[in-house]
């Protein structure tokens, strides 16, 4: 059977040391490192948490390498997200974000997990990025929080 694989953004790593997401980040990363499910981190990601501090990094260094892929930024994968600007989606301000969205779309991830409610996991914003997809050309994205993903069951 397939494992899913879900493409991380850095939300989902730091909710590991936030108390409101700390529960479902850190099961969603046990999940990960007993090889239920492969992460999938992009050198968006590796920017990011380069800044972080090491205990940050730690969680992204715990998983063993044969549940974690990474995946460098492409010219297509750019330019997927500079149609999501053009779209008014999110502004130039958070191209990183769009970057996320459109890596996860191009690499046709099962889901993208993340944390950031304002331009990721956010109803109206999932369907204006998929409807982008769907004209350019991609599938469908599935956008969840780590919540959704590992469930409710302790």
């Amino acid at each position: 059977m397939k494992k899913i694989k879900l493409y991380l953004d850095t939300s989902v790593i730091g909710g590991c040391f936030d108390k409101e997401f700390e529960q479902y980040s850190n099961r969603l990363f046990d999940n990960i490192r007993k090889g239920g499910l492969i992460a999938v981190v992009s050198d968006i990601t590796a920017y990011e948490i380069s800044k972080a501090p090491s205990f940050v990094k730690e969680v992204i260094l715990s998983i063993p390498p044969e549940y974690i892929e990474t995946v460098e930024t492409t010219d297509e994968m750019r330019k997927l997200a500079e149609r999501y600007m053009e779209s008014k989606i999110v502004s130039e301000k958070y191209e990183l974000d769009a970057l996320h969205i459109a890596i996860a779309t191009v690499i046709k991830i099962d889901v993208l997990v993340s944390w950031n409610f304002r331009h990721i996991v956010n109803f109206q914003k999932i369907h204006q990025f998929n409807a982008v997809n769907l004209k350019e050309g991609y599938p469908v994205l599935d956008i969840r929080t780590p919540m959704e993903v590992i469930g409710d069951e302790e």
